[in-house]
């Protein structure tokens, strides 16, 4: 069966916010909630960016049976991976075992902000398939001495680990993260739609004798409102950075940045993206496309903190049903 997912969106509202509509989203029967890790917003409008691991420990607190994950963090740069591995395994215990790992190689917008400079794709991945390693080994909770390439972990132990361990999940995009993640991560973590990339991730985890059918996480944009031109003009304003593809999006350092590169995007280009306004039909065909690419989960991200509380009140149950009769 599809699972169908919420979006904590940091860069888009405060903590106190994001925890009140995780509690709305479970009520209104979305299966789990995904939450980004933002140092910054994409851009200025959107304005916040509250830390990720605060607020979901709060919503482990208040939420009682929807899976959570972080969408995804960075566990190389901006956090070392023994302080991920310990947040993780803490908010494990928070969750009562609902909580996956959401791992990928980070953004520039968010990593650069410790002063470490932005290696190349090729080389963060190295360090995130480190990471992953280090971080493995923390979550039995024996003693870890690590010398790596890139990180050292000394005389280091979780002395509160989870029953069951934390399971993780890596964002992946070509053949090259495929190939480094499968045979690591539990789970596929995806934001296009790839038939193909999904294809050769389970290809690789059944070549190394691993189970090739998990599950694989998608997450889509939508801009639900029951004015489609105020729909439009909120996407445009805080969405428009997404049409940079994530080739762009990785690299840019600023939102001022992501304010210069978008600045000839029109709003007719971010609805021919995005679903925008009253029509569930509409979002529920860009969902399929997920599905039709071997997705088991999808995430929606209702665009904008304005209108947050209205979609779910108004438009997030008969949109799970239609999702769920459809596709489900």
């Amino acid at each position: 069966m599809t699972r169908f997912g919420y979006t904590l969106m940091t860069e888009q509202s405060g903590p106190k916010q994001l925890v009140e509509y995780a509690v709305s989203a479970e009520q209104a029967g979305f299966d789990f909630e995904v939450s980004s890790d933002h140092f910054s917003p994409w851009l200025s409008s959107q304005g916040h960016a509250p830390n990720a691991w605060t607020m979901l420990g709060a919503v482990a607190h208040a939420t009682q049976n929807v899976e959570l994950f972080t969408y995804v963090t960075c566990p190389t740069m901006r956090y070392h991976p023994a302080v991920v591995a310990q947040q993780a395994a803490t908010l494990q215990i928070l969750a009562d075992g609902r909580f996956t790992l959401g791992v990928g190689s980070g953004e520039n917008l968010n990593e650069h902000v410790v002063g470490k400079g932005w290696p190349t794709i090729a080389r963060r991945q190295d360090m995130l398939r480190e990471a992953i390693q280090i971080m493995r080994e923390l979550f039995t909770g024996d003693l870890v001495d690590w010398k790596g390439e890139y990180f050292e972990v000394d005389s280091a132990r979780l002395w509160d680990v989870p029953e069951g361990g934390v399971r993780i999940a890596a964002a992946v995009s070509g053949d090259r993260s495929v190939e480094i993640f499968a045979p690591l991560a539990d789970d596929l973590i995806a934001v296009q739609p790839d038939k193909d990339v999904v294809d050769k991730w389970h290809e690789a985890r059944r070549a190394t004798g691993l189970p090739g059918d998990v599950r694989v996480v998608g997450q889509m944009p939508i801009c639900w409102d029951p004015d489609r031109e105020a729909a439009v003009g909120r996407a445009h304003d805080q969405f428009r950075w997404f049409a940079g593809g994530w080739a762009v999006n990785a690299d840019l350092p600023t939102t001022a940045g992501f304010a210069g590169a978008t600045q000839f995007v029109r709003p007719e280009d971010t609805a021919s993206s995005i679903p925008c306004g009253p029509d569930l039909d509409a979002i529920v065909e860009g969902v399929r496309e997920y599905k039709d690419a071997g997705f088991t989960d999808i995430a929606l991200v209702q665009v904008g903190d304005e209108g947050q509380d209205r979609f779910l009140a108004e438009a997030a149950q008969p949109l799970l049903s239609k999702l769920r009769d459809e596709l489900g």
